[in-house]
């Protein structure tokens, strides 16, 4: 097990310790390379550039996604660490070379549970740090680095983060499943989970697809991954409006008040009876038939 020291400027920091959000996106400006360090629930550390070496916060990995600047900024909003889209994009440009692009691909580590330390709970960076360190450094939890940064976690936090506890926790593909996310973390897992198409019709057109929760937050529907289909926006206006519907066993129900009220709907009604395009390859992330059948009784007008 492992946990990653990220470098990251003081103006992202400072904002989100002011929030203090539910998530964070820690975005990289380039639009190659991926993150493949960490496993879903590992721990992610914030460490600002020097001369100020300190680790000052962290977060736990969700993860990694590649998307245009304007469906992260929809996802997280400020909780790109920035005030608005016009700065998001100006911090960008900075850090790239090259004209500016109009909708750049950015990464995106998502993390979920962030925290985020006073000046005085600042804990010193590694003495071994290598100054050549651009974007960061892991460490294994049992080495002598991992285990002296843990034990340092463990005092500011008041958490039993000893490596026993660490292990005990879920961790993997189950934390990013199970465990409660914010609303832009459920947005990019099940944008992933559904391949970025549209479950119904396939739609593969990035912007135009949306997350829709099968039971709504505000009916006590959990932003988990089982608790989400991708949708082209119409298809979800009309699933939160009960025009259509997902039967338990992935089937699709198309309402007959479509027609009735306006008159209209010849091409929502083929798909009616027909089985979900896409579904997510991991059994574990497709929907949960208990919410499906909610959506069925509960909003669905037959």
């Amino acid at each position: 097990m492992k946990l990653f020291v990220g470098i990251t400027d003081s103006g992202w920091f400072k904002q989100l310790q002011e929030m203090r959000p539910d998530e964070v996106n820690f975005w990289k400006p380039g639009s190659s390379g991926g993150f493949g360090v960490l496993q879903p629930g590992e721990l992610f550390l914030f460490k600002l550039h020097s001369p100020n070496n300190f680790i000052v916060g962290g977060g736990h990995f969700v993860r990694f996604s590649r998307l245009p600047v304007s469906l992260a900024w929809e996802a997280f909003g400020e909780k790109n660490g920035v005030k608005d889209l016009r700065s998001f994009h100006e911090r960008i440009s900075k850090y790239r070379a090259g004209p500016r692009e109009a909708d750049p691909n950015i990464g995106c580590i998502v993390l979920s549970q962030p925290f985020f330390f006073d000046r005085d709970d600042w804990i010193s960076a590694p003495v071994h740090w290598p100054r050549s360190t651009v974007q960061g450094k892991s460490y294994e939890l049992n080495s002598v680095e991992g285990a002296s940064i843990l034990q340092d976690l463990k005092t500011r936090l008041g958490l039993p983060l000893g490596i026993n506890q660490v292990a005990e926790n879920r961790y993997g593909m189950e934390y990013a499943v199970r465990s409660r996310l914010g609303q832009g973390a459920f947005r990019v897992l099940v944008t992933e989970a559904y391949s970025r198409r549209c479950a119904i019709t396939g739609e593969k057109t990035l912007p135009v697809l949306e997350a829709a929760h099968i039971r709504p937050f505000a009916e006590k529907g959990p932003n988990a991954v089982v608790n989400g289909v991708l949708l082209r926006a119409d298809m979800h206006k009309l699933f939160d409006s009960g025009l259509i519907s997902i039967s338990p066993d992935h089937k699709i129900l198309v309402s007959s008040q479509i027609e009735g009220q306006y008159t209209n709907g010849k091409l929502y009604y083929s798909y009616q009876g027909q089985s979900l395009r896409v579904l997510p390859e991991e059994a574990r992330e497709r929907p949960n038939s208990e919410f499906l059948e909610w959506h069925n009784q509960n909003v669905f007008v037959a």
